[in-house]
């Protein structure tokens, strides 16, 4: 009977990227799908041995409910040169990074564990990270379908797609435009341009290649966005033959955990409580690009200088603030070195925005939140996707106006006084931020409508549910029956 129950059972195999950033979501999702037919959904996270407690982590906020909803299964990370053992994260390389990048798109490297893991596990359906192009191959090879889930939202997916052609035919200018780029126009500086863009090194032209087809070979795309937030980027993707159907299924952060996955929140949701309502601005530049000791130490000076109350998340081993800064600062701030309840910090009455270095994970949570943003891009697609925040959307502004580059031995210091300057305009009373924060209440609202029974991403998830049974069905009937 219990083998007869599970053959019933829809068993997903979902395989991220190397970096908190992807993990995540990737568990969300994992978490979501269960949640919305618990009766058919049978959810497996594969991770290196290292990332078994981020996927654990990640679980916890969902809830005690929530971990046995979902399995884990690991594989063994590639052997990288120059990278400790236990090293198998993104965000624990610091500046060796680019080793797990390069490890991560490697198909001699890293496409045998996964594929050893895939035929082991014998899933009806493969839901794998954009990084790893080779496992529709290997999902084709199965018979089984497979979703490429991007993490990054559609607008910078399709800008990049777009540029992609446009840098390579216009390798001179020092400002490019987006051609054919939905609504209003796109243009980058070249310094801004995620790297694989502007080098055009044979290695990285072939490997967007691989991604790409990779993609178009898939069943289709699921994304962690919601129409009412990228509905021409979503249509010109599909139109353009990127993929050949596409769930929109975010954000991932909503409906938000239960109250028991709050159990014990840490000491800065206290202080929170302790602050008046829309006073405080949030700082946090995501799980793994790093940051100078200098840049840190101006940001410190410049939000001191603003005279505004701030909740600073960092992640920097080793640095502590200019001397005496913590004893002038007082009460008037919090320093957090390490992780903190994002989502939960930004649902919080006291928080009036929020400095971010636009992940695209952020930017969902904000907007989720209805939080608006001072942007402070730092590496690869965040400086296009700080475009989507300023310019489209307009729930934000920049911080620093100067020159910015992608590169981290490039970046402008930016001074104490421009930080001071941003932040306090920002949160002048009937300024600019307010205007910002009544667009993002408004996303907000139809962020919270699409997840809601009815709604366009409550819809595609349980769509991309249907056609996975249905696509299993088909395989089924299509494999050859035994004599």
């Amino acid at each position: 009977m219990a083998s007869a129950e599970r053959s019933k059972k829809l068993r997903i195999l979902l395989m991220p990227f190397f970096a908190t950033s992807h993990i995540a979501p990737f568990t969300d999702l994992a978490v979501r799908l269960a949640a919305a037919r618990p009766d058919i959904v049978e959810p497996t996270l594969a991770v290196t041995p290292a990332n078994v407690s981020v996927v654990r982590s990640a679980l916890r906020r969902h809830g005690s409910v929530a971990s046995s909803m979902v399995s884990i299964a690991t594989y063994p990370f590639p052997e990288v040169a120059g990278l400790p053992p236990g090293v198998e994260n993104l965000s624990t390389a610091g500046d060796q990074g680019w080793r797990v990048d390069n490890a991560a798109v490697n198909e001699a490297l890293t496409r045998p564990a996964q594929e050893a893991l895939v035929r082991d596990q014998s899933p009806d359906v493969l839901i794998t990270d954009v990084h790893f192009s080779w496992n529709a191959g290997v999902a084709e090879d199965l018979a089984v379908p497979c979703i490429s889930f991007h993490v990054v939202g559609l607008f910078s997916e399709l800008a990049m797609r777009l540029l992609a052609d446009t840098v390579a035919n216009d390798s001179d200018s020092e400002e490019v435009t987006v051609a054919g780029f939905p609504g209003p126009k796109l243009r980058m500086p070249r310094s801004e341009l995620p790297e694989f863009l502007t080098c055009q090194r044979n290695p990285d032209v072939i490997h967007m290649s691989k991604l790409v087809q990779g993609q178009k070979r898939c069943h289709g795309v699921a994304v962690n966005t919601f129409l009412g937030l990228e509905q021409p980027y979503y249509e010109k993707f599909l139109r353009d033959g990127f993929a050949k159907r596409a769930y929109l299924v975010g954000p991932l952060c909503l409906p938000q955990p239960p109250p028991e996955a709050h159990a014990g929140e840490p000491s800065c949701i206290r202080w929170l409580d302790s602050k008046p309502s829309r006073s405080v601005v949030y700082i946090c530049f995501g799980s793994f690009a790093p940051v100078s000791e200098e840049q840190l130490d101006e940001l410190a000076l410049g939000l001191e200088a603003s005279g505004e109350p701030f909740l600073w998340a960092v992640r920097a081993d080793g640095w502590s603030p200019p001397a005496g800064w913590t004893e002038r600062v007082g009460d008037k701030g919090m320093l957090v070195i390490g992780w903190v309840p994002q989502t939960a910090i930004l649902a919080h009455a006291a928080t009036a925005a929020f400095l971010t270095h636009c992940g695209s994970s952020s930017l969902l949570e904000a907007v989720a939140a209805g939080v608006p943003l001072l942007t402070w891009p730092l590496v690869f697609d965040q400086f296009i996707e700080e475009k989507l925040v300023t310019d489209v959307l307009q729930i934000g502004e920049k911080v620093w106006d100067g020159p910015r580059s992608v590169r981290y031995e490039e970046a402008t210091v930016v001074p104490a006084a421009a930080v001071a300057r941003a932040v306090a305009r920002f949160l002048e009373p009937g300024g600019t931020g307010d205007a910002a924060r009544r667009r993002a209440q408004e996303l907000a609202a139809e962020a919270h409508a699409a997840v809601a029974e009815g709604g366009s991403s409550y819809g595609d998830l349980r769509r991309l549910i249907d056609d996975m049974v249905e696509a299993r069905a088909a395989a089924g009937e299509a494999a050859p029956q035994p004599q």
